[in-house]
Formats: structure tokens, sequence, C-alpha cells
């Protein structure tokens, strides 16, 4: 025998004859797999000095000859190499673009690599004493417009419902060795939706990346297990060609089965309320706020209680946390306002005052319709009709228990008085009182939510643009909204600094006594802050400090104000305006007038209960905060606003006798990093489609998004690799063939190639400025178990030997600690 084989007879032997990547090739391409040709000279091939025979040789230029092409690929297939084991990832040789008048050698030099120090330092890090020589494949060459490699589960996050594919120009092997990052798409099965992608996609379209991703899943289906494949788009190629196949070595989660339903984020206009990071406690209070306020309104407009309990999860999911900003879940809203009447015809409306620009995916929609049947729809407008009759009774009543139910602000300070049990109380007084009687500013809104959209609709009807034109006007430049009297009042405190010598100092001086020297400003202030004490940046936020804890937004203000000069513009007679409007149409006139009016005053009513919501937030944020003081004075929390960080529930749980948790110190610590992780990203973006848990979509979102390095000089983020977190002295190494590491030091390179393998061996943990979770060194280090974080910039600049460090492989962090 010649151990010379074609690919046909390869597929009739076994991985202890071609090896294994030779076998994989062969029984793929059999079942129909585009795989280039190829021919395998197996170790018979070769003499004890590790020649080819004399036969072998004729015989490996023949079948090389009936090859297509005239260049070609030279690669190892030793028998356990791409086995489920052990990868062997990079270890052999391989030779590209070689020519027929070459290939004797090039087969000869693989062959050798078989022996080399490196691959002997992998097998024995993997438990192996023996030496594997290879089968040599020689394989037809694709002319690539663009290679990669694909995974069909995520090789870092270990999930079963993620195909990873990582894409570079040209050939692939700058990409797999870690000298270039690529592109990398994250692929969420089943659908195979992108949840991650390139900031700027160059060299894959997502199409593509799908085309990939499913001939990695076929090759994963036919093998009967998740593979790790190479591939490429040969030029002209509107499919891609697999080059070869290995079973992912990394140990994944599980198999279970793939979340379907799609969710739909979108924070809307609900980031004006809930700016930025909010706390765990505001995100809980909020949740329970409106699933409480929107059951209460079901309620009162007639929806059965077998409805509303058949929705109870919709309620209680009408918000979203995600990487600590709140969100709508839209398909919640959606789904809870087809019960209301005419929700097909005013959904437009609603989606104006929610500030939702764009509509929702049809898959969403087609689980969205009216719920209500003629009758019940009939009753539930009269009901409604009544609760707008009797709008000025309700608000009147509503505004009757706020007043019972918050205490004047002078009286606030007395709280920390009280014991915690008391507290808890207190809290739920006000709950019961308010929320689940929020009557007034919901039915306010939905009325103001048809009498905007409505009047809206007729006035551009009847009068085009400037018809519109003049509805904003009359709606925005009202001047009895009681938003507008803390910018009157600041301006008329800076009209005083302006007039006395030496106040701009004092408000400059942040010194209150200092401030108390001029009087009439001193007063002012202080009526403002008993008034407006409340109305601040995050006012909804229960962890924002209220301006009689912290008076300097307020004083700044002030001093702004004092520089300006002049009056207010002038508002458009909307009287005027309109006549010119409908000049000649008196009828019309008269309807939108009436229509204009209407809608003004519930467009006021609207921002002047919001303001009674924000005097609440302000109360309840001193009741929590007093729990706080509580808990800080029996040493179960470090801190008063450690309170922050816990939800509601937990916080009252506390109080009332039934938590589950005793040690709240851990629990904040926990929130604590988590609330630190987050603030060091971007914000996500205002829409996020995903399937799936949230928790789930915030990870995926942080990977895809850059965060910003709290200090530059401290820590650095790259690409997260796995392994865990390691603390070491650094060894930097720019020569691995002249630098050694010593054990349990972390190697710090530019990039690794596989030959770094003596290194690794010694490496408690690798950071590398180049590479990909992909790269053959992000493989090597999953197998050693040991943390590696790639595409860390500048890495050898930034680090030095003997620099004590911190390796987050599963954060993606490097941290320097001294």
């Amino acid at each position: 025998m010649t151990g010379i084989l074609d690919c046909l007879q390869a597929v009739g032997t076994s991985v202890a004859v071609v090896g294994g990547k030779a076998f994989a090739l062969a029984e793929l391409a059999a079942a129909g797999f585009d795989i280039p040709p190829f021919a395998v000279a197996t170790p018979a091939a070769f003499d004890g000095d590790g020649r080819l025979t004399a036969e072998a040789r004729h015989a490996l230029a023949a079948a090389v000859a009936r090859l297509p092409g005239s260049r070609f690929a030279v690669r190892s297939s030793a028998r356990a190499e791409d086995g489920a084991e052990d990868s062997h990832a990079g270890q052999f040789l391989t030779l590209l673009d070689v020519e027929r008048n070459g290939i004797a050698t090039a087969a000869e030099q693989v062959f050798a690599s078989g022996g080399s120090a490196s691959v002997v330092a992998y097998r024995a890090a993997r438990g192996h004493a023996d030496v594997d020589m290879p089968s040599v494949i020689v394989q037809a060459m694709v002319e690539a417009r663009v290679a990669g490699v694909a995974f069909a589960a995520d090789p870092v996050s270990r999930r079963r419902d993620r195909v990873v594919v990582s894409a570079a120009v040209g050939l692939g092997d700058r990409l797999v060795g870690g000298e270039v990052d690529g592109e990398t798409w994250v692929l969420m099965r089943p659908n195979l939706e992108a949840v991650e992608r390139p900031d700027a996609a160059e060299v894959l379209s997502e199409p593509e990346a799908r085309l990939v991703a499913r001939l990695c899943l076929a090759v994963s289906d036919r093998k009967d297990v998740p593979q790790d494949i190479e591939w490429a788009f040969a030029a002209g190629a509107d499919r891609p060609t697999l080059l070869q196949a290995r079973p992912i070595t990394t140990p994944l989660l599980p198999a279970g089965p793939f979340e379907t339903r799609l969710t739909v984020l979108d924070n809307s206009n609900i980031v004006e309320s809930y700016p930025g990071l909010v706390s765990p406690l505001t995100f809980s209070f909020a949740s329970q706020a409106y699933a409480r306020v929107y059951r209460t309104f079901l309620e009162l407009i007639g929806v059965s209680d077998a409805v509303i309990a058949s929705h109870a999860a919709e309620l209680a999911n009408m918000l979203t946390r995600l990487d600590g900003r709140i969100y709508y879940n839209l398909g919640n809203w959606y789904r809870l306002l087809s019960l209301l009447p005419f929700f097909s015809s005013n959904r437009r409306h609603m989606e104006t005052m929610m500030g939702v620009a764009a509509p929702l995916p049809e898959e969403i929609m087609a689980g969205v319709a009216p719920t209500t049947g003629v009758w019940a729809g009939a009753r539930m407008v009269a009901r409604l009709g009544l609760a707008a009759l009797r709008l000025p009774r309700i608000k009147t009543g509503f505004m009757a228990r706020i007043g019972e139910a918050v205490p004047p602000r002078r009286d606030w300070g007395r709280l920390g008085e009280r014991p915690l049990s008391e507290l808890a109380g207190e809290y739920r007084r006000v709950e019961a009182a308010l929320l689940d009687r929020w009557d007034a500013p919901i039915v306010n809104d939905f009325l103001c939510m048809m009498a905007f959209g409505g009047s809206r609709a007729l006035i551009e009807r009847w009068a085009g643009a400037g018809g519109l034109a003049l509805h904003n006007d009359v709606m925005i430049g009202q001047g009895d909204i009681v938003s507008a009297e803390p910018a009157r009042l600041i301006r008329a405190m800076g009209d005083i600094v302006r007039q006395s010598d030496g106040a701009a100092e004092a408000l400059a001086s942040d010194d209150t006594a200092a401030i108390g020297a001029f009087r009439e400003l001193s007063e002012k202030l202080q009526a403002y802050i008993e008034r407006f004490g409340d109305r601040r940046i995050g006012e909804l936020k229960l962890e924002a400090p209220t301006l009689d804890e912290d008076p300097s937004p307020l004083l700044r203000a002030v001093a702004a104000a004092a520089h300006r000069q002049g009056r207010a513009p002038d508002r458009r007679d909307a009287r005027q305006a309109l006549s010119q409007l409908f000049a000649g149409r008196p009828l019309q006139r008269l309807l939108v007038s009436l229509a204009l009016s209407y809608t003004k005053a519930r467009v006021r009513d609207r921002e002047n209960l919001r303001f009674e919501r924000t005097r609440i937030f302000g109360y309840a944020r001193r009741v929590v905060r007093a729990m706080g003081g509580a808990l800080t004075a029996t040493g179960l929390i470090d801190q008063p606003d450690d309170v922050f960080l816990m939800t509601i529930e937990e916080l009252l749980s506390v109080a009332e006798g039934n938590a589950v948790t005793g040690d709240l110190k851990d629990l904040v610590a926990l929130r604590r990093r988590e609330f630190e992780a987050a603030a060091r990203l971007t914000d996500p973006p205002e829409r996020i489609l995903l399937r799936g848990s949230v928790v789930d979509a915030g990870s995926r979102l942080a990977g895809s998004r850059s965060p910003t390095s709290r200090d530059d000089a401290s820590e650095r983020h790259g690409t997260a690799c796995g392994g865990g977190t390691v603390k070491g002295l650094a060894r930097v190494i720019r020569n691995p063939a002249e630098e050694q590491i010593e054990a349990g030091e972390i190697l710090v390179a530019r990039h690794t190639d596989p030959g770094w393998i003596s290194h690794f061996a010694n490496a408690a943990a690798v950071v590398a400025e180049r590479g990909s979770v992909l790269s053959h060194s992000a493989i090597v280090s999953r197998e050693l178990g040991i943390p590696c974080v790639v595409a860390v910039g500048s890495a050898c600049d930034w680090i030095a030997t003997g620099d004590l460090i911190e390796v987050d492989g599963s954060g993606g962090w490097v941290r320097k600690l001294r």
C-alpha cells in the first residue's frame, strides 16, 4: 500500500487510519456537503525519517493531479485531532497556497510537526504522553472572498441556543491565529436572529452570517454534536463552502427548549421620568404602582374581575429594568390597552401619548386584538362617560386624599424618630390610600389621550398645517400649568440676586448662613423648597435627593437666572388665530374651540396631577430612607441609602417579618456591583427586540456595547473568553522564543498563536491585544481552564512585567491592582 487515499476512499476507512479531520471531512462530503476535494497521505506513506516513500510520492502526485485548481492547502489530520476531548486547535503545521511542485515537501513538513515541542507540550498539558504523528490532507484551495469560523454553541457562555460566526476578508488563517479580530456575529436559535453584530458590518452581511450559521447547525445535526467549523465564501459564490469541522471541546450547558416568544422593550417617554440608571427600589416601587393603578382603572370602567385576573401577568410586567434602565414592555401594554373600548381607532393616539415612534412587529400585533364585545364595550363607554362627567368631583376627592395621606414637608424630619415597624405601616397606609385609589390621574390621562388625538385630527382636517401649529401653541403654551411655576419663581429669585450686592457670591459659596443674610431671597428659597422640593432632576427616582436634602441644583439655577435679562416671549392669541383660520366658518370655529378648551383642560390637569405624584414619590423616599436609618441602627446595613439597592418587597419583608434572607449586607453588595457594572456601559438602544429572559438580553447587549472605563489607568475591557477570575503578577512577552513565563504568572502578549502552548501551560491567565473568542488562543485557554481576555487595546504598553493585575475572563475586564 502507498498510504495515499482520495476523498471517497477515506470514507471507507476510520479515524485510526486517516485521522480525525480527514475522516470527518470525508463523511461530510459523502453526505452531500460542499467540501473542496482532497487527498490523504496516511502515516504509512512516510518512512522512518519522516520522508514520503517513493511509491507514496508518485501516488500523491497522481492524486493531486486529479484535484481542481493549481494551489492547495496542506494540513494535518492526527487521530486525536478535532476530537470531542481534545481539539489540538492550531498545534500542527498548516501550509496554504502550496503549488503542485511543492506538495511533497509541504506534506513532509506537516507530518514532522506532529513531533514538535509545541504539540508535545499541548498533549502533555492534556494528559497524553504518547506522540500522535498525523496523516496529511492535501486539499484544493478556495479563492476566498471572505472566510472564518463558526460555533454551533457559544463556547464562552456555553449556551446551546447561540451560534457564533466570526469572519475576516480573504483567508481565515489570520483570524483563527488571533492576528486579526474579524467581525463577530451572535445569532439566537431557533430563528437565527442577530443578537450581537459588528458596529459597522463590512465583511459579512446579516443574511450571509445566517447562511454560515445554518451550515454550522447542519453539520452539527449530521454529527449529532455541536461543531466548530471553518468555512469560506469563494469569489462570486452565494453560499459558504465547508473547509473543516470538529466537535466543540468546551463543556456546554445542558440542552433545553428554545425561546420563541418575542418581547419588545421601548423606553420612549418613560426615559423622561426615569432617566439613566434606576435603583432596584425605584423600579420595584414603580412596577407596583403601574400594576395597581391600571388595575384600578380597568375596574373603574367595568372590566370584569375574571378578565383582569387573566391579565395579572401583564399588569405585573408593564415595566422592565435592563442594565439598570427602565423600559416599557410594549407587548404587555398593548394587551392591556386592547381591553379598552375603541382600541383600534385610538391606538395611534395611545402611541402618541406614550411616545412610541415605531409600530410593534406584526408577530406581536397578531396576538393583540380588541377583546371586548359590543355590549361590554358599550358598558365601558358609558362608565367612562360617567367618570368624565364626574371628573371634577373625582379630582377633588383625590386631592383631599393626598392632603390626608402626605403630611406637610416640615413634619417629614420626624420620620427618623419612628421604629421600623411603624415606618412600614406608614408606607402601607399611603399605598392603600393612593395607589389603590389613583382614579383622578388615570381617568384624566385616558380622556386626555382621546381628547388630544381627536382634537388634533379635527383641526388638521379642517385647517391643515396651520391648525396643527395652533394646536401645539395652545397645548404647550399654557400659563396655568404648575410645571411652569418653578421657572417663574426661579426667575424672580434671580432678579433679587441681580439687584442685591453680594447675593451671587453667597449663592456660589453654598453657605446657608451667608444666604440667610439676604432675608427676602432666603424666604423665597425656603418657600420654593416647601412647595417644589420634590421637583428635581430624576424626581421619580427614590434614590435622588430632594431639594431640602441637597439644594445646590436650585442655588445654581437661581444664580444662572441672575445673569438672564429680558421678558418672556409673548404667547399667541388663540382666539385671534382661530378667527383667522376659520374665517367664514363659525360652526367649525365653535366646535374646534370647544375641543381645544376641553383638551387644554385635560393636558393642564395631567401635568398638575403629575406634580402631585411627585410629592407622593418624595414622601415615599423619606419613608423608605427612614427605614434605611432604622436598619443601619441595628447593623443590618451599613448606611441608610443602602435600602435603594433593595426592592420594596425585600425592604417591607424585613420590617413585616417574612424576609427570606437575613444577610442584607451581602444582598446590597451584590446589587452595588451590578449597579456599578451597568454604570460602565453605554445606554442600551431605545427599542430592544428579544427572545428569552430580560436578564439574558442585558448580558447580550453588554457584550455588544463598549463599556467606558472608570479609570483608564486602572482597568480596561476586552473580549471575554471565559475561565473565571485570577490575580497574579504580569509577564509581558514580546518574543516567545527568547522569553519565558514563570508558573503562576499572567501572560500578556500582543497576540498569541498555537506555538505559545508552553507559555500557556505555566500561565495563570492570558491577556492579548488581539484575537476573538474563536481564535486558537481562546480555544486552548478554555481547554486548559485558565482565564483569557483578548482584544485589550495596547495591553503590552499599559501593563508592565511585575504589575499585579486581575483578569476577569468571564466579564472581559483586566484591572491593574498595583
